[in-house]
């Protein structure tokens, strides 16, 4: 029997929510194979950013980074502004909890001009906060 990817992603999902973070990151990467066989790229690109978040809870950042870098470019393909913001503000945390400082702003300040464009002025306002600190 083989498990959608959507309900891989939901027990994903339901793993983060417990802070069960790998468990949460595993689920989220085969979630993403079962997307990326599907032909839903973008899908599969959204279950590799929740992959990275996950990882980066679980102090996992060289591997939370692997895994976001690149989704950017899907959604962007895609024009999918939101998405591609929430993927450049995943790389940006990655990259900050790495002390790449300089990039993680760079990045963060992309992230909040494309939620800006996206009509997401509580995001936008959410990564520069974070840019900030």
């Amino acid at each position: 029997m083989t498990i959608e990817p959507t309900q891989l992603e939901t027990q994903g999902k339901r793993a983060f929510a417990e802070k069960k973070f790998g468990e949460a990151a595993e689920l989220f990467r085969q979630a993403a194979k079962g997307y990326t066989l599907a032909s839903s790229g973008a899908s599969a690109a959204e279950m590799m950013n929740n992959v990275s978040v996950a990882l980066l809870q679980a102090g996992k950042v060289e591997e939370s980074l692997e895994a976001v870098l690149g989704t950017e470019k899907i959604f962007e393909e895609a024009k999918d502004i939101k998405r591609q913001a929430m993927a450049l503000g995943n790389t940006a945390a990655a990259l900050e909890a790495l002390h790449r400082t300089d990039e993680a702003i760079a990045l963060y300040e992309r992230s909040a001009e494309l939620f800006g464009q996206a009509g997401e002025g509580d995001l936008r306002a959410m990564v520069m906060k974070s840019a900030a600190a």
